[in-house]
């Protein structure tokens, strides 16, 4: 068991701000409570944290991210799990093995902030295990749960030229028509960032599938092609 989520408690208690916190929480649809802190002024004590609890071996870092996760009592403290679990000197563990955990944070978050943070995590271990990630992946773009559909389709944000676009035409196909709104906007997302590197096949592949992507998936896919072509 970690002895990391006292210290992080009582540094986010000191920073609370009640006037702000139930504005978050609308906004985030959140059952969980906010302590009311910005996302800056929460980041820079949590990661003096981290530094102070250093070194990191894999299994140290997990029981932390996991006692974190689970044990959060207010939606900042589940940030600063993903924080932890996302922290760059920290990659080294995002391998096979760390699969479990971050299925767990995805499925037991089940809502667009947790699931983004973890596109991070999930893109690096598809890095190192390419093979299983991209078959692991394409079951997931067919799962029943909606936020591991959207996390394969994500799981490339960030890959510019490192991106295989066969592999994400293959998530965003059995959800291109989906009316879900997390889904639509999904598959706009990760034809937009990958516009950035490769605008012309972005725009072939909207071109080629109009009358079957969304409206918001056409929009976000093209919102920067004016600055690209």
């Amino acid at each position: 068991m970690s002895t990391l989520l006292p210290t992080i408690r009582k540094t986010l208690q000191a920073l609370a701000d009640p006037e702000r916190a139930p504005g978050m929480k609308k906004y985030m649809k959140s059952e969980m409570d906010f302590y009311g802190i910005r996302a800056p002024l929460r980041r820079k004590p949590c990661i003096q944290i981290f530094r102070e609890n250093e070194p990191w071996d894999f299994d140290k870092w997990q029981a932390a991210v996991l006692d974190l996760w689970r044990g959060a009592e207010f939606r900042e403290e589940r940030y600063t799990a993903l924080e932890l679990a996302d922290w760059k000197p920290c990659h080294k563990f995002h391998t096979w093995e760390t699969l479990p955990m971050v299925e767990e944070m995805i499925v037991s978050g089940s809502w667009w902030d947790y699931c983004d943070d973890l596109t991070g995590p999930l893109g690096n271990i598809l890095r190192a295990e390419p093979k299983r990630m991209k078959a692991l992946m394409l079951e997931w773009s067919t799962d029943e749960h909606l936020w591991k559909r959207r996390s394969s389709i994500l799981c490339q944000l960030h890959f510019k030229d490192e991106l295989d676009f066969a592999f994400l035409q293959q998530c965003i196909e059995p959800n291109i028509e989906s009316k879900e709104f997390f889904l639509r906007k999904a598959i706009g997302w990760a034809l937009r960032d990958y516009a950035w590197t490769h605008p012309q096949i972005v725009k072939d592949y909207v071109d080629a599938n109009s009358d079957r992507l969304s409206g918001l998936s056409r929009r976000e896919a093209l919102k920067n092609m004016h600055k690209l072509l």
